[in-house]
């Protein structure tokens, strides 16, 4: 199965249906809107917890690649579980240069699909599936990359900025 053809779970937005929007506070004490953003495509990736080594792993593969991200007519947007002051000291520590979004009660985790049951040490919880979207400048979706690890993530994203 190629990654074009690759099937994800139904609740997950598809390529080529509109990216649903959102409303989230930022880091930098603002608000963002995906809409707003129209004109210029988003990686929009979603990640469990700042501070945590994938999720460092995913953020700084971000960072490094920003310049090229720019250059494609692109920005980043981190969303995760935690607060604007958890995204402050994650955005500081590691010099991010990209906006981080707090969806505290994970309403656009579940809009994306990306909120589910998850298991560790034998234990289920739910939280954030790390995934990953590309929406065009348009606003539709581009590329789904559901459940993928930290460093395909960024790989990936570059990958099919560069298609287009």
């Amino acid at each position: 199965m190629t990654k074009k053809q690759q099937s994800f779970p139904e609740h997950v937005p598809q390529v080529g249906t509109p990216a649903p929007d959102f409303t989230l506070p930022a880091d930098d004490g603002k608000s963002v809107r995906l809409s707003d953003l129209r004109g210029q495509r988003v990686v929009l990736y979603f990640y469990p917890k700042d501070m945590t080594s994938g999720c460092t792993t995913q953020a700084c593969g971000f960072r490094d690649s920003y310049p090229e991200i720019t250059e494609q007519n692109a920005v980043v947007l981190g969303i995760s579980p935690d607060g604007v002051e958890s995204h402050v000291k994650f955005k500081t520590k590691y010099n991010l240069p990209f906006r981080l979004l707090a969806d505290e009660e994970h309403k656009v985790a579940e809009l994306y699909g990306v909120w589910g049951e998850k298991s560790m040490y034998g234990k289920t919880y739910f939280g954030i599936i790390r995934s990953h979207f590309v929406v065009d400048a348009d606003g539709k979706i581009a590329d789904v990359q559901y459940g993928v690890s930290p460093e395909d993530s960024v790989a990936n994203a570059l990958a099919m900025l560069r298609l287009k």
